[in-house]
């Protein structure tokens, strides 16, 4: 009966022992009984409000080309209001402006190319990651990948009006003839069009859904793999009822970075999607996107097309910031879901 207070008096013995020890060694320490210096003080205080301006210097920018942007589309949005975004004829001699052949290329142009590019980049980010190769030679294609996200959007543009355009017009051909009774194929193709546009987005989407999910992969703790190989579970098994679902909320916050990527690409979409003005829901006919359109037009624009370009860029902005939430959101409450 008398063994368990004397176990306690011990234990609190030791503790309090313990504690006064670390105190007295605290005490002793040179760096807290030396005062600091108003240099250390000054300079700390000037540190902490150099990171808050430089920190809201990002916001500042950003609220400055709102104002601006918002300032200069006011004559347009006073002239066509909210029946510019459902409006697709753009006349400019008779100063008539609809951005909806616009809006719905930069959407249709970045889903698909989003839809395509995913299951690739997800998947070479596993063939990466996994041991299915030697480690050298995954090591040469993931730098292969990288790469492709160096090369400049103006030679992948040219890449694909020589090269890839000519190569796929036969196939695009086939699929008019066979399935044109859809209207997504009810054009002929005849050169630069939207299909073409999403193909060369999905070249440029490739290497960051590949990167951020590989580096995603390699962030899973290696024990989840171990516990599922000791249940008896496969290797295909333990990636995809595992590896990606612990990892799910970084791939879908660098698939929705791709997105808003692909929504604001000017260079390359400009050279190979043909930039009419015409409405069409072929994919196989010429097309055209808000960056592109701003990309041909702005530097010959005056007047009140000038303004409408401006409302363009705006419901670019917008599209692109509720992208950036959404991203935000679908990242938060997957992290909490996988925590």
């Amino acid at each position: 009966m008398n063994e368990i207070p004397v176990q306690s008096w011990l234990y609190n013995r030791l503790r309090g022992d313990g504690c006064r020890q670390l105190a007295m060694a605290e005490s002793a320490s040179p760096f807290t009984q030396r005062r600091r210096t108003w240099k250390d003080r000054a300079l700390d205080h000037g540190f902490h409000w150099l990171s808050v301006v430089l920190a809201s210097l990002v916001g500042v920018v950003l609220i400055a080309i709102l104002v601006v942007v918002f300032g200069g589309s006011l004559e347009a949005m006073v002239a066509y209001g909210f029946n510019f975004l459902i409006r697709s004829s753009w006349d400019p001699i008779n100063n008539q402006y609809g951005a909806f052949t616009a809006i719905y290329g930069t959407l249709v142009s970045s889903i698909l190319a989003l839809l395509i590019a995913v299951p690739l980049g997800v998947g070479s980010a596993v063939f990466i990651t996994e041991a299915f190769l030697p480690f050298g030679i995954r090591k040469i294609i993931g730098g292969m990948v990288e790469l492709l996200a160096a090369i400049p959007s103006v030679v992948l543009g040219l890449w694909a009006i020589f090269v890839m355009e000519p190569t796929l017009r036969p196939l695009l051909s086939d699929i008019h003839e066979t399935l044109g009774w859809i209207p997504l194929f009810s054009t002929a193709p005849m050169g630069p069009g939207m299909a073409p546009a999403v193909l060369i987005l999905v070249v440029m989407l490739l290497p960051i859904i590949t990167c951020i999910s590989r580096d995603t992969l390699d962030q899973v703790p290696v024990e989840l793999r171990f516990a599922a190989y000791g249940v008896g579970s496969s290797r295909w098994q333990s990636i995809i009822k595992i590896i990606l679902p612990a990892a799910i909320s970084g791939i879908a916050g660098g698939v929705l970075l791709a997105l808003g990527r692909a929504m604001g690409e000017t260079m390359a979409v400009t050279m190979i999607i043909g930039n009419s003005t015409n409405f069409s829901f072929s994919l196989l006919a010429p097309g055209n996107t808000i960056a592109s359109m701003l990309a041909n037009q702005f530097g010959e624009a005056d007047g009140l097309q000038v303004s409408a370009l401006l409302y363009a860029a705006l419901v670019l902005m917008v599209l692109t910031l509720l992208v950036n939430l959404l991203a935000e959101w679908v990242v938060r409450r997957l992290r909490l879901h996988y925590s």
